[in-house]
């Protein structure tokens, strides 16, 4: 895989990038990732937005990080909690994301009609 963007990326772009490659099998379970230093300087970024990068990735249960050995992507069909639990997190996350945006345009639409009653009060009041 040679991937280098025409402009140096951000962790945000790298992660999305290597998400990607997972997601699609790029990268199967077990497989190592570029080693960071190697990778900043192909892609002509510096070694901590590479390891922000990875460190997404890991936050997001998809790798894990081995001292002195290099990254690793998570195999989640060995009950990798940390891999189960990003992804029911998330589903939990977007069904109460889901909630508060039907309340808050529940709520909207009650101060629209609060703030039209008012308005048609102070017409009639003058």
């Amino acid at each position: 895989m040679d991937w280098k963007p025409e402009t140096p990326p951000s962790a945000k772009d790298i992660a999305a990038k290597y998400r990607a490659d997972i997601a699609d099998g790029t990268y199967s379970p077990g497989a190592r990732l570029p080693g960071a230093q190697g990778l900043a300087k192909k892609l002509g970024v510096a070694l901590m937005t590479v390891q922000s990068a990875y460190r997404q990735l890991a936050e997001d249960g998809l790798v894990e990080g081995r001292p002195g050995s290099g990254t690793y992507v998570v195999d989640p069909r060995k009950g990798e909690p940390s891999a189960q639990l990003t992804a029911a997190g998330l589903r939990d996350l977007q069904d109460q994301l889901k909630h508060v945006t039907s309340q808050l345009s529940d709520l909207r639409d009650r101060v629209e009609r609060l703030e039209a009653e008012r308005s048609g009060r102070a017409v009639e009041n003058q």
